[in-house]
């Protein structure tokens, strides 16, 4: 049957190739791209055309992007949906706004009893609610490695729980999931690291501290570890890791470990160690 939008998407791709140099330096580039099938990474270049179609990247002053950096910023947002079906994942924002560097962002909170606090936060990216999503190029840049790192993939995580409503921790879980399994893995998790720092406000644990910010936090940096440091993530939280699992149906920890095992590269160093191309 003729579809209008499988012919759009043809037509998207025909007039937006990627030259295949291009696209190896960007996977050089990308370490938690390694391992993924030619079919997976096939995909993934087209979804990073398609992509960079849809939104618009709003560069402000002291950021030009070339086609190589948009295409590392597009792997990254992509990598999540890979197993993901043809659902509009990403809905309900058309911008992405890139700062050079670190950015300050109004903030507010309301203290225990009751009194209202603002100011200045300094931020290297945030999601808003029905708005777009803003990056500090600086931190796009760094991620793309097994350094337990990923500013992109964390704030999409934002936009992936915004799909319900506002961020709460709990984006739309598939059918063959259960609220039930999902809740008690993700609060049992962030209730330990809750009770870690309360005891100890400087105590090291096993994830970034800044899951324990509130729920949404959580789903978002550990959704970061899923993709970009999953022995640490399983290590610390199995049950969460399970979880994720089972959402992105994607299980990157058996993808880094069979690197380890077959890749000399993954053999010579520390996964976690900035190695800006172990295959290379």
């Amino acid at each position: 049957m003729w579809s209008f939008g499988k012919w759009r998407r043809a037509r998207t791709l025909k007039r937006n190739p990627v030259p295949d140099a291009l696209w190896q330096r960007v996977l050089e580039r990308l370490p938690i791209l390694d391992g993924l099938g030619d079919e997976q990474l096939a995909w993934l270049r087209d979804a990073c055309v398609l992509f960079l179609q849809d939104k618009h990247l709003t560069t402000l002053p002291g950021v030009t992007l070339d086609d190589e950096q948009r295409l590392l910023l597009a792997a990254q947002a992509q990598l999540p949906l890979l197993n993901l079906g043809e659902l509009n994942w990403y809905q309900g924002f058309h911008e992405l706004v890139i700062y050079p560097d670190d950015f300050l962002s109004p903030q507010r909170y309301r203290d225990s009893s009751g009194v209202e606090h603002q100011y200045d936060g300094e931020h290297s990216g945030e999601a808003w609610y029905q708005g777009p999503v803003i990056f500090a190029w600086a931190g796009v840049a760094s991620s793309g490695g097994w350094e337990a790192y990923n500013l992109v993939i964390h704030e999409l995580a934002h936009k992936l729980d915004m799909l319900n409503g506002d961020a709460n921790g709990l984006p739309p879980l598939h059918s063959d999931m259960r609220v039930s399994a999902w809740a008690s893995a993700m609060q049992g998790a962030f209730d330990d690291m809750n009770r870690q720092l309360d005891a100890d406000p400087d105590c090291e644990t096993a994830i970034d501290p800044y899951a324990a910010e509130n729920p949404a936090e959580f789903f978002a940096v550990t959704s970061e570890y899923f993709f970009s440091g999953p022995d640490l993530l399983h290590e610390a939280y199995p049950e969460v890791y399970e979880q994720l699992k089972l959402f992105y149906r994607q299980d990157p920890l058996a993808r880094l470990q069979q690197l380890q095992r077959d890749d000399p590269a993954y053999q010579q160093v520390d996964a976690h160690e900035a190695v800006e191309n172990p295959a290379g």
